[in-house]
């Protein structure tokens, strides 16, 4: 049986709260193949605030229809939707910013890979959670990988100071909206009425910030891109619908470790798909955070 994990579960009893079933394990691991395929769809994009405004769209389209067969969050976690919301439209600017400076499998693992070890401060300080040997050994692993991933170079050379800023900022959008999701979720008491409200949100986020930067423009050269568009809305509302539901059955440092997989995928859709030339230490770096990733499991 699948054991809910509750704020006061967490804190009170956090290794019993640790139990992870195979089938979380497994949906995890899928939500993170999802993430990675589409920020490689929103990467070949020209236009990513349009990219990124047409995937925000078809998300909302997929919400509004489903809303009526969802259970209906509670009051109290409204704050947390809201919050959600807007940290989402961050993640987005900041994401689209990363990708004008950086190549994917540059940028998209200093991005992804620096948020669990955030998260995991955020919970030993705050939620006052305890780890094991084998946890504390896969933080290390992962921080030895992007420490290698950062620092060794490949044909489009280091990542400057300003790819950094961007990398580090996005992760620290992805942290805070995993942990306002994390608890929001929970305290609204479904993972489905509270996904489908945060996406809503986040698209009128997304237009906001669309019809205030880029004005008419965005949203006309929207059309070309629908097909990717719907492709990339489509994964990212079923990767992070996921990851929020398993919110619910495992701590949240947990689960947003085991989501950060999503690195090694994404380098392979960057060596295969896009064609990026991904050094043999990029791949070494990768196997370390995916290593570390898989201790979690332990």
């Amino acid at each position: 049986m699948v054991r809910r994990c509750t704020m006061r579960a967490e804190m009170q009893d956090p290794k019993g709260c640790f139990a992870v079933e195979n089938h979380v394990f497994m949906a995890v691991l899928l939500a993170a193949f999802l993430h990675a395929g589409w920020n490689s769809v929103v990467k070949v994009e020209l236009d990513r605030v349009s990219a990124l405004l047409l995937m925000a769209l078809v998300q909302a389209a997929i919400a509004i229809p489903l809303l009526p067969f969802a259970a209906q969050p509670t009051s109290e976690s409204w704050i947390w939707l809201l919050a959600s919301a807007a940290l989402h439209v961050g993640y987005k600017i900041f994401l689209m910013q990363a990708y004008s400076h950086a190549d994917l499998s540059q940028a998209y693992p200093l991005a992804r890979g620096s948020a669990p070890l955030i998260v995991t401060v955020w919970s030993v300080v705050f939620l006052g959670v305890t780890f094991t040997p084998s946890s504390v050994a896969a933080i290390l692993a992962i921080s030895l990988g992007i420490l290698l991933m950062t620092t060794k170079s490949s044909s489009s050379g280091r990542m400057g100071g300003s790819s950094i800023f961007w990398a580090l900022g996005t992760a620290g959008f992805t942290a805070s909206y995993t942990l306002v999701d994390g608890v929001g979720a929970r305290i609204a008491g479904t993972s489905s009425g509270y996904i489908l409200w945060m996406v809503i949100g986040d698209a009128i986020g997304m237009m906001t910030f669309a019809a205030l930067t880029r004005g008419r423009i965005a949203f006309s050269a929207m059309l070309p891109a629908w097909k990717t568009g719907i492709a990339a809305g489509t994964m990212s509302l079923a990767s992070y619908w996921i990851a929020v539901w398993a919110f619910t059955q495992a701590p949240i440092a947990l689960v947003a470790a085991l989501r950060e997989s999503s690195i090694l995928f994404a380098t392979i859709i960057a060596a295969l798909a896009l064609r990026e030339r991904v050094n043999r230490w990029r791949w070494v770096s990768a196997c370390f955070i995916v290593g570390g990733v898989a201790l979690m499991k332990a």
